[in-house]
């Protein structure tokens, strides 16, 4: 949330998945005044996908996936720091080339930043990888 405007300039989505249900984690998103949707998987079905439950299912990993307009995986951030989170994935999206919106731009965003802050979550692709 400390790099939305930054973050807005690309045209990618970041989507926020965590293993609470939705009604917890909308809570505490509204707390923390997030800004980016947040997709709830609390059966572990997509994390488990995704390879970022720890401990049984206990938690999951804080890992940051980038997948480009096509779903392939380009690169993923296993190494996340929650205090630069944000600065961390403007400068790998600039690394790894995702556009950067026009000013004018009104269609929604091609590509897919996808910033698993707890765990990927339903509706995403099947797998990380091709």
């Amino acid at each position: 949330r400390d790099s939305a405007e930054q973050l807005a300039e690309f045209d990618v989505q970041v989507l926020y998945a965590s293993l609470d249900d939705a009604e917890k984690y909308a809570a505490f998103a509204e707390a923390l005044g997030a800004v980016h949707p947040v997709v709830s998987d609390p059966d572990g079905v997509s994390a488990r996908r995704y390879g970022v439950v720890a401990l049984g299912g206990l938690y999951a990993r804080r890992w940051t996936f980038y997948i480009d307009a096509r779903g392939i995986l380009r690169d993923v951030d296993r190494e996340v720091a929650p205090a630069t989170a944000g600065q961390d994935m403007v400068r790998r999206l600039e690394r790894l080339g995702f556009p950067r919106r026009r000013a004018a731009e009104a269609t929604p965003p091609a590509q897919a930043a996808l910033r698993a802050s707890a765990t990927p979550a339903g509706g995403l692709p099947a797998s990380p990888g091709r």
